[in-house]
């Protein structure tokens, strides 16, 4: 058997092997992009390392001089990375309007404890319902304790 026979026999095996790694770390990739818009840091460390192992094997098909397989899943786990990190910040954003909002809604009912601690507010104008005024001219506001 001749250098060329063995060499185009290989190719047979390692392409297929190498656009299985390829579809391995972009499912991956996808996993990993999930997990860090959700803030599993479990999650997408394994996924990652599991992204690890697919692309190894996508480089197998550059045996046959084709670099597809690792190229798309080199750019999967970029776009992943910044995609998982974007929507991290717009869930992060979704989630702090909802509990402003919520708070809001509570305090609406809510009555004046008996007990109640004055701070300082530095910068920004006090709640209409609980301001005072102290001899120096500075806002303050009214604290709830707990009881």
């Amino acid at each position: 058997m001749s250098t060329l026979a063995v060499t185009k026999a290989l190719m047979a095996v390692f392409v297929p092997i190498g656009t299985a790694g390829a579809i391995i770390a972009l499912a991956c990739a996808v996993i990993a992009a999930v997990a860090i818009a959700r803030g599993a840091a479990g999650l997408a460390g394994g996924a990652i390392g599991v992204w690890i192992v697919g692309a190894l094997l996508s480089i197998s098909a550059s045996f046959a001089g084709q670099w597809t397989p690792f190229l798309v899943s080199a750019i999967a786990l970029g776009a992943a990375l910044v995609a998982g990190a974007v929507l991290r910040g717009v869930i992060r954003g979704v989630r702090a309007h909802r509990v402003t909002a919520a708070r809001a809604a509570v305090t609406v009912g809510v009555q004046k404890p008996e007990a109640v601690e004055e701070r300082v507010i530095a910068g920004r104008p006090a709640p209409r319902a609980s301001t005072a005024s102290s001899e120096s001219g500075v806002r303050t506001e009214a604290i709830k304790l707990a009881a």
